[in-house]
């Protein structure tokens, strides 16, 4: 059976045995959007829960619009280009709109990479900043929610008098879906407010994964940190795996949110009859799989479908390498995921980035790990408690050897942007 991962911007195609699979998880069959511009201009003139961009716009003296970082495929040209001209339609000028992309405590985007991002005429006409998580002083404190998070948002979105946020819902593995509430927190939050957001309480309750809203304290967390910091309007768009537009949603930052989520589950989720001895997967591709930091979701994602003490082969770029300093001090800190996370439940200790290394161990801890890339040599990845391979072929031999003759395999080509699951006895 010839399988292609998501793998880099290329991808890879791959031989699995035939007998062994016993599934391969992807998105169900749906029509892209036929006119996607068209589909934009429809939203923005009749969205959720709101009135229509146009009519919100009027009488504004500023606008603020949040948008997503590199690590995002979202077609922001396609959103931005109508969105900018219903706000001049109402009377902002260029020079009073401000083009913010929200990078969490993600390094700012390059100036190529903005081309990528938002397209060339956007970065003529409009101010396009990053956010700096790390910058204090470049956030307003707007007190503290319910459970004790210190609320510290960009002051360039708090004072801006019209407030929009255009993102993408897919599953994710901590907040259950991206997209809506996400771009505010963590997207334009300081480092407080995510070291606090990001911690072992909230992270190690069994409902913060993928695919799950109702009970998820990180979802219900940074919903009401976005409450609290406002937001007028949100563009989220749903996309296929070819990165087709299948669907926007616009208006109101929950409801429109909630509607994306429910119309994703109908795409996104697909079963296995049972566990699988091994399971391939990969980080998604370009450009999530830049990294190993962003490549850990990739292996969240097979948790849900791998038997106990199972394999999961990842396939990779990792072009840019492992990620942040600090996220890679915890690993020469820590040589080990038991030591690591016996210090993560000590109230003194904090490193940036911290919460990825928490994900990763959760992984570590039910199955082995094989990063097929590029990117790392195997030295490199034993450090970062995985294995590594040169090939594809090399990490499959090594786990069918490791699981026998009777192994079961299940494939999940695009990774994290998958729900798996097994299916209801």
């Amino acid at each position: 059976m010839q399988v292609r991962l998501a793998y880099g911007r290329h991808g890879l195609e791959v031989t699995l045995p035939d007998e062994r699979v016993i599934g391969v998880l992807r998105y169900r069959d749906v029509a892209p959007l036929a006119d996607p511009l068209a589909a934009v201009r429809g939203v923005l003139e009749s969205p959720s829960g709101t009135p229509s961009l146009l009519e919100l716009a009027r009488g504004r003296r500023s606008a603020c619009i949040l948008v997503c970082d590199i690590t995002r495929p979202v077609p922001n040209e396609l959103i931005l280009r109508p969105m900018l001209e219903q706000l001049a339609a109402a009377g902002l000028e260029p020079e009073q709109c401000r083009i913010l992309v929200a990078t969490g405590l993600h390094r700012p985007c390059r100036p190529d990479e903005l081309v990528e991002m938002l397209g060339v005429w956007v970065l003529e006409h409009y101010r396009v900043e990053n956010h700096n998580g790390q910058a204090l002083e470049e956030h307003v404190y707007l007190g503290e929610s319910p459970h004790g998070v210190p609320i510290w948002i960009d002051r360039r979105y708090v004072e801006a008098d019209l407030k929009i946020a255009i993102g993408l819902i897919e599953p994710h593995f901590m907040a259950g879906f991206s997209g809506g509430r996400k771009l505010i927190c963590p997207g334009i939050a300081a480092l407080p407010t995510i070291r606090a957001w990001h911690s072992p309480r909230f992270l190690e309750h069994p409902r913060a994964a993928a695919g799950i809203l109702e009970g998820n304290p990180v979802h219900e967390e940074n919903t009401w940190i976005a409450r609290r910091a406002g937001c007028d309007f949100i563009v989220n768009a749903v996309i296929d795996a070819e990165r087709r537009p299948l669907a926007f949603f616009a208006g109101d930052m929950e409801k429109a949110f909630l509607e994306g989520v429910a119309f994703v589950r109908t795409v996104v989720c697909d079963t296995i009859p049972e566990p699988a001895d091994i399971v391939v997967s990969s980080a998604a591709g370009y450009p999530l799989d830049a990294t190993f930091y962003q490549a850990v979701k990739g292996m969240v994602g097979a948790l849900p479908i791998v038997k106990p003490q199972g394999t999961i082969i990842l396939a990779a770029r990792l072009e840019e390498g492992i990620g942040s300093e600090p996220f890679q001090q915890i690993f020469r800190d820590f040589p080990s995921p038991e030591q690591f996370f016996q210090r993560i439940l000590q109230d003194d200790y904090f490193q940036m980035d911290q919460w990825q290394v928490e994900e990763l161990v959760r992984v570590v801890r039910r199955a082995e790990v094989c990063v097929v890339t590029e990117g790392l040599s195997p030295e490199t990845l034993r450090a970062l408690y995985v294995d590594g391979a040169r090939s594809f072929e090399e990490a499959l031999q090594r786990a069918l050897d490791r699981h026998g003759a009777d192994a079961k395999l299940a494939v999940i080509p695009k990774g994290p942007y998958v729900l798996a699951s097994l299916q209801a006895a």
